[in-house]
């Protein structure tokens, strides 16, 4: 062959992060050995792969082309040295995760996936919908665990287990309890709600549908903790998954409010590139998720063992 499993890594890493310094970095090389891995494989085959910006490359068409047939001959590579090594071709495998899941569910996951394979490395990215969904269709990601709904179609979504949100307050607050609340009431408060593009924000705009131009929003917060901390603070109403709340809920430091006719249900979803290798390792942890959530009713009866 003309070229080197090698001089494709440098390729890729490069295709990744957009600068050979910051490839080499990742690849533990000199950023001239990189620089100089790149120049052999564009000279072999007398054809450039990136556009050059200043220090930052930029994939041209044939790149782009040929990204995702290098990234899946690697993993094929990183699997036939697992299996020589002895570890079932386990080998690295980058998840991402939105915030619900990537802060309640995704560091129990990935310790018990670790336990079971102990030469399984797992990188755990926590980010939006948007971003996840983004870096999976570009191959940065080897699958997603998404709370929101997606639609491209490079993507396959895949169902994975019940999930719903619910609406609080701080203690005592006057709408809290078991009766119903009208729509009209809540929408006198002041909410603080996630950030446009999690899939959080986008159910519960769902859920009111022509509505959510009514909503008074007095923050627009990234993480879900921020959102539990200012609605403790008397700020106003929130609006996050049951997982997130259910030990709040319990030790009552929050207080749940039912708004009547507003449907908060959702799913929790896989994500992955159709043309994407499934490595034993990506195989593995669908597996692992799909486990603990036989027989869950929703997301926050899943239970997973420390690790």
């Amino acid at each position: 062959m003309r070229y080197t499993l090698r001089q494709l890594q440098v390729f890729e890493a490069i295709g990744r992060h957009g600068t050979v310094s910051a490839a080499a970095d990742r690849l533990s090389m000199s950023q001239s050995a990189a620089s100089t891995s790149l120049a052999e494989l564009e000279r072999q085959f007398e054809c450039r792969l990136f556009d050059r910006h200043g220090k930052r490359l930029r994939l041209n068409a044939t790149g782009m082309l040929v990204l995702p047939k290098i990234r899946d001959l690697l993993d094929r590579a990183a699997e036939v040295e697992g299996l020589l090594s002895g570890s079932l071709g386990f080998g690295p495998l980058r998840v991402g995760a939105t915030l619900t899941i990537g802060n309640y569910l995704g560091a129990l996951l990935v310790g018990e996936y670790q336990r079971r394979h102990s030469g399984g490395r797992v990188t755990l990215e926590v980010e939006n919908t948007t971003r996840i969904a983004s870096r999976v269709a570009s191959f940065d990601l080897d699958l997603g665990l998404i709370e929101g709904e997606w639609d491209d179609p490079d993507l396959e979504v895949a169902d994975w287990v019940a999930d719903e949100l619910a609406v609080f307050a701080a203690p005592g607050h006057p709408l809290a309890g078991d009766q119903e609340t009208p729509l009209e009431r809540g929408l006198e408060e002041w909410w603080i709600v996630r950030e446009p593009g999690s899939g959080t924000r986008q159910t519960l705009d769902r859920a009111l549908g022509p509505r959510r131009g009514e909503l008074k929003v007095r923050m627009e917060l990234e993480h879900t903790e921020g959102i539990k901390r200012a609605v403790e603070a008397g700020l106003g109403l929130g609006c996050v998954s049951r997982l997130a709340l259910k030990d709040a809920f319990a030790r009552g430091t929050l207080a749940e409010i039912r708004l009547r006719d507003v449907d908060l249900r959702r799913r929790f979803r896989f994500l992955l590139h159709r043309q994407k290798y499934h490595t034993p390792g990506m195989d593995a942890f669908l597996g692992l998720c799909r486990e603990v959530a036989a027989g869950a009713a929703r997301s926050d009866d899943m239970v997973i063992p420390p690790a």
